[in-house]
């Protein structure tokens, strides 16, 4: 940190040090924070960046370097990621938030309020116009080739009219400052707006970061456009506010593989509705239908996060697995609301600014209130020939998505080199159609705070307006502001940008609504009902298998490294038993008799080797991956103990922080490694077990955990009786060690070693939460407890199990034939092949909709 920071004399005016840290904007640009010169000569700052300084005061100043660590500490434990689709491998970042908030005054925001309010209206009656009468194009108003030859138009919906007549219920219009303070409209997002998630945490974290200039700037809340949303949704959904329960509406996601997975969670989450794939969603007879545990139950409206082509594979991309088939013939019956309607994305289309200015004076008799940034249309010979000539002040932008019909990322002009402009102007002449010219305006520059210095940064503000269903609009007093990395001028999060929390200041009263419903009266209560979508469900299912799996892996890893560590003599048949266990839950491959000292290797080697890939790894994995699919019903808590407990593999797999990574892992490593990640295991477990709700889900995770349980403990116990490896001491506590029973044991039979106390413990226990016996009880408890099917009642299911305890008598289970406990062998097969079959029987049942959701669509 720069040293005068801490040596600054504490009366000095804070604003005054916030002047000599920051550094000046590019000339050219407007500077978000520093005025112009006063008389004096001096630079100030603008307002209301004096007050913000005077509040923070000499202390707090110095201590922004401290807060932007909190930050980022913040956003890593609450899991807020942006998936980054220009990596290989499509990972998931740390979302990325500037310690300092974008400031707007509220002169600035009622001209931006009014701006985009007329725009959204626009909008709206252009989609009313080309997908009906189709004046615009007739007139010639805005080219038929530009607005036909888009992907975005859908023409299965010409002639349709959305609930309301609102084909645009969420709108966000990116917008820059110029450097003589006027905003432009550069773009707008009209088909699946994002970022509405992102910039609530954005508010949570940074007014927590200045509470006082928070409250004292009256800066505008946000959860009034929220409420708003909702009221809105429920009003144009089928049946309406007037029916008797309220519509169900549903968010539907693309899934977790999307960049911004983790708004959409996090949104579904905070308006209360259901997180939904495609794959969730079913059309039958001309309606929607959620897929849940209790069968088909109506859906109402689609808030979409899912773009126009992927919705509905039947009438648009037949490649689309992540639609719904038949939504658009749902839609035209009027049977459900989609927020924002099908149809809407090629008006994200740059082309479509330069037009709009002439449509506005035909629709609004009216002048566009915030100007379009000038943009022309290469598919216009006139217009191209116009600005092929002035390309280096100018961006290129592709007049179609990036990702379809030779799509491009946008390209600034004055950045080509004059060597490669003739190409460039070459390649536009070839295929004028599929380019915008659109004129460079220098974006303004932000204050972001760095290492002790406040440094200007390009920015752009993204404004949501939202409809109230009554063909007016309401506008979020506030926005994402996105900012450029270090020296780039094209804001971009895929670029590596950034993003501010948006302070709106207002004179006025501030407006503290909450999202937190009203107070209940005691007769208001009625029993809830949280739908569980059998996809939903089967990722439960799963998370507890690969739960209890990982936990089991670990334990085994522990129990082997240990024990080959040990000074027992580890030969013989309980080394070939711990070996095939290791073999068969992927801890080590299946290969020849290895010595036990190679044996030992291959151990590490799959547990902390460079390429390790073993059962711990792989299960940590599909872990991570079933509670991604589910995130929005996993608390924050709970969802940052998969994610740290993959941290930890990674870093035990990459050498931690002990070794150098060149170095093969040793034991002690290794050990110490996996008592921490068995503790963080516990911790999950803890959370599935004590902080979910007791619903069919949860049901479900349960018995996944315990069919996992189940057909673990039989593997262990067949494995060493079948080698009567359990004979000796050592087998004796292994076997022990791996039911995690050994202090239990030691409390009922102090002082013994003998196997029918062995068996009755992790066999006939039913106080032993790691006996088979207990396993059997709770499997039956909450199987019985699952929902009917049409393939009939749950209590069918428990045919499957044995009917009572574990079906044999300790007597049955100590006798021996020709030296083996046959019975033990017997007992440990059937529950083996019952697991599995009650494993694929759930599945068949609960998770496949193959005979009884068919989808039906009407010729």
């Amino acid at each position: 940190m720069p040293q005068f920071l801490f040596q600054t004399d504490p009366s000095q005016d804070v604003a005054s040090l916030a002047v000599h840290a920051a550094l000046p904007a590019r000339p050219g640009h407007y500077d978000e924070l520093r005025d112009t010169a006063d008389a004096s000569g001096a630079t100030r700052l603008r307002e209301p960046w004096p007050r913000f300084f005077e509040l923070l005061g000499t202390g707090g100043f110095a201590d922004l370097d401290r807060r932007v660590d909190v930050v980022a500490r913040q956003i890593r434990e609450n899991g807020i990621t942006y998936n980054i689709y220009a990596e290989a491998n499509g990972s998931a970042r740390p979302w990325s938030l500037d310690l300092l908030p974008f400031v707007i005054n509220d002169t600035d925001w009622a001209a931006i309020e009014q701006g985009v309010c007329q725009r959204a209206t626009l909008l709206n009656r252009l989609l009313a116009d080309v997908y009906g009468p189709q004046t615009l194009l007739a007139d010639r108003l805005i080219p038929p080739a530009l607005v036909l030859g888009h992907p975005g138009y859908l023409r299965p919906l010409r002639g349709y009219a959305p609930p309301g007549g609102t084909f645009l219920h969420i709108a966000a219009f990116d917008l820059a400052r110029a450097s003589d303070g006027g905003w432009w409209v550069v773009s707008q997002r009209t088909q699946a707006p994002s970022g509405l998630g992102y910039l609530l945490e954005n508010r949570l974290t940074i007014s927590g970061m200045f509470p006082e200039a928070f409250k004292e700037l009256r800066v505008q809340h946000l959860a009034t456009s929220y409420r708003r949303l909702m009221d809105m949704l429920y009003k144009l959904s089928p049946g309406g506010l007037s029916a008797h329960t309220p519509p169900r509406i549903v968010l539907l996601t693309p899934g977790p593989y999307n960049e911004t997975y983790f708004e959409q969670t996090y949104l579904a989450r905070y308006l209360g509705v259901t997180l939904v794939e495609g794959s969730d969603l079913v059309v039958r007879d001309k309606l929607l239908y959620l897929k849940t545990l209790h069968g088909l139950e109506r859906v109402h409206a689609v808030l979409r996060r899912l773009d126009d082509d992927f919705c509905d594979p039947l009438e648009l991309r037949s490649d689309s697995t992540l639609g719904v088939p038949g939504l658009l013939q749902v839609m035209r019956a009027g049977n459900v609301l989609v927020a924002n309607s099908l149809g809407t994305s090629f008006l994200e289309s740059p082309a479509i600014n330069g037009f709009l200015p002439a449509i506005s004076r035909r629709l609004l008799q009216a002048d566009l209130l915030l100007p379009s940034l000038p943009s022309w249309w290469c598919g216009e010979a006139a217009a191209r020939e116009q600005v092929l000539a002035n390309l280096p002040g100018a961006v290129v932008k592709s007049t179609y998505p990036s990702n379809l019909r030779g799509g491009f990322e946008p390209v600034i002009g004055g950045a080509v080199p004059p060597s490669e402009r003739d190409a460039l102007q070459a390649r536009i002449a070839a295929n004028p159609d599929a380019y915008t010219i659109q004129e460079y305006l220098p974006l303004s520059q932000a204050p972001s705070w760095s290492a002790g210095h406040i440094v200007p940064r390009a920015a752009m503000l993204r404004v949501f307006v939202i409809a109230d269903g009554e063909g007016g609009w309401n506008v979020l007093p506030g926005g994402l502001t996105r900012i450029a990395s270090r020296e780039q001028q094209i804001v971009s999060m895929q670029r590596g940008g950034s993003s501010m929390d948006t302070w709106v200041t207002t004179r006025g009263a501030v407006d503290t609504f909450s999202m937190l419903p009203a107070q209940l009266r005691p007769e208001d209560i009625v029993p809830a009902h949280r739908p569980v979508s059998s996809r939903a469900a089967e990722n439960l299912f799963w998370m507890g298998r690969y739960t209890e799996r990982a936990e089991n892996d670990v334990r085994l890893a522990n129990v082997a490294l240990t024990w080959l560590n040990s000074d027992e003599d580890n030969a013989g048949q309980l080394f070939a038993a711990v070996a095939a266990l290791c073999q068969r839950s992927g801890l080590a491959p299946a290969a020849p008799t290895l010595s036990v000292r190679m044996f030992e290797s291959t151990l590490l080697a799959e547990l902390a080797g460079e390429d390790a890939q073993g059962g711990v790894s792989r299960n940590l994995g599909a872990l991570a991956y079933a509670a991604g699919q589910i995130r929005d019903r996993l608390s924050p808590d709970h969802w940052r103990l998969v994610v740290t407990a993959n941290e930890l593999f990674r870093r035990m797999a990459a050498g931690g922080k002990d070794r150098d990574a060149e170095t093969p892992a040793t034991a002690p490593d290794v050990l110490r490694a996996l008592k921490n990640l068995g503790m963080q295991l516990s911790a999950i477990t803890g959370s599935q077990t004590d902080r979910m709700t007791r619903d069919d889900g949860w049901r479900l995770l349960t018995i996944g955990r315990q069919i996992e349980r189940l057909s673990a403990m039989a593997g262990l116990l067949g494995e060493l009786f079948r080698r009567n490896a359990v004979l000796g001491d050592s087998g004796f506590n292994i076997l022990l060690d791996l039911f995690d029973s050994k202090i239990t044991y030691r409390a009922y039979y102090p002082g013994r070693q003998e196997v029918p106390a062995l068996l009755n413990l992790l066999v006939q226990e039913p106080a032993n939460p790691r006996s088979i016996a207990c396993v059997l009880s709770v499997l039956r408890k909450e199987v019985a407890r699952l929902p009917a099917t049409v393939a009939g009642p749950a209590t069918d299911l428990l045919g499957l199990l044995p009917a009572e305890g574990p079906g044999v008598a300790l007597t049955a289970l100590c006798q021996q034939t020709q030296g083996l406990y046959a019975g033990v062998l017997a007992l440990c097969e059937q529950l083996e092949a019952a697991a599995s079959a009650l494993s694929n029987e759930i599945s068949r049942r609960y998770f496949s909709h193959a005979t009884g959701y068919d989808q039906t669509l009407s010729a």
